[in-house]
């Protein structure tokens, strides 16, 4: 499919013009700002972004929305054909304000031209997107938040209980998608207007919490639940405001006699995830646990875990090899340590299923032998 998108370059566009590469044998017919009636022959649909939120004067809300739209339909029907649309607008057009305003008066020119040609339209009104490449101080306040939280500057809310409604990039662009795909496969809609979700209710001040705890990531190794809903599409939105030059950064390091241990990232439900490394004829461990599971991986080196049943007082041993990556688990009421019996530093990395507790940390100390 031919598939045109207008504002292409702006922040919904950049995103859905990439979604759009990534499927084989679609081709993206780019239409930009200052494009007088672009020649739309051809196109197998067009999604319309484009438009103004923030003119200089409030005339411009008529020329970005309304006239631009209203051309652009009449581009389509001097193709004689009934292009599909999508169209953005915005929630705003449900409120008696210019902006709001001239997006109905968008949707009323996309209505009149699926009416004149019968062609398949779809229109969005769409709430607070937010997610990567959008700019702060310009197209969401959660931008605005995560550029502040990546650059150290304080999140400024006005009133934390004031509520939000939030729905994410990576969301509208899979609706539009599926738009795409039906009208490719010939599937019509009934009625005009369509929802992309799902819809994020919450607070300016939750939102703003959840991103001011992000640089924890790093300072502390500590993650929140980031992998699942708001908190997973709110982290991403963090990172992608993040420069190319701290993409890197280096853990806290704790060196001993033995090695070294560092934790990578720990979590409120999920562990946490650390490696250390031991010299040559080095043990480490001799404890044991009466809940907590922790997984070993050797990375490199030779190492030997040794097991006793808390209970009974049996024993176990295992040699395991970087060469010959095996995973060992630890279990409960059993007491465990693991030596370094090759020549060379030994590297582990472990994960534990709950994140260190100093005040309960379920770690006794126990000997299993010379």
């Amino acid at each position: 499919m031919r598939i045109a998108v207008t504002g292409s370059r702006g922040f919904i566009g950049s995103n859905l013009v990439t979604r759009l590469r990534e499927r084989p044998g679609t081709e993206v017919v780019e239409v930009h700002r200052g494009d007088e009636d672009p020649s739309l022959d051809g196109v197998d649909a067009v999604v319309h972004l484009a438009g103004v939120n923030r003119p200089p004067d409030p005339s411009g809300f008529t020329q970005g929305n309304a006239e631009l739209t209203a051309r652009l339909t009449r581009s389509l029907q001097v193709t004689g054909r009934p292009t599909p649309v999508i169209l953005s607008s915005s929630t705003q057009a449900a409120l008696d304000n210019p902006y709001g305003a001239s997006k109905r008066a968008a949707e009323q020119a996309v209505q009149d031209y699926a009416r004149d040609t019968g062609a398949e339209v779809r229109i969005y009104r769409l709430t607070n997107v937010f997610g990567k490449w959008a700019r702060p101080n310009y197209n969401s306040a959660v931008a605005t938040f995560c550029h502040n939280a990546v650059h150290g500057t304080p999140i400024t809310v006005h009133d934390p209980s004031a509520p939000l409604r939030l729905v994410y990039i990576d969301d509208v662009c899979d609706a539009f998608l599926r738009d795409i795909d039906d009208f490719a496969a010939g599937v019509r809609a009934e009625g005009g207007f369509r929802e992309a979700g799902p819809v994020h209710e919450t607070t300016v001040g939750e939102v703003a919490a959840m991103i001011s705890g992000f640089p924890r990531s790093r300072s502390e190794a500590t993650v929140d639940r980031v992998g699942a809903g708001l908190c997973r599409a709110l982290y991403a939105t963090y990172l992608s405001h993040i420069p190319p030059t701290d993409f890197a950064y280096r853990p806290v390091r704790h060196v001993d006699p033995r090695g070294e241990f560092a934790e990578i990232v720990r979590s409120a439900d999920s562990g946490q995830v650390s490696y250390f490394t031991a010299h040559p004829g080095v043990t480490r461990g001799g404890h044991y646990h009466h809940t907590k599971n922790e997984k070993f991986l050797v990375l490199r080196g030779q190492a030997r875990f040794r097991f006793r049943d808390m209970r009974t007082g049996a024993t176990h041993e295992i040699d395991v090899s970087g060469s010959d990556p095996t995973v060992v688990e630890t279990v409960p009421g059993w007491a465990h340590d693991i030596t370094n019996i090759g020549e060379d530093e030994m590297l582990v990395m472990l994960w534990a299923n709950e994140a260190f507790d100093r005040e309960r940390p379920d770690t006794i100390a126990a000997r299993l032998g010379a």
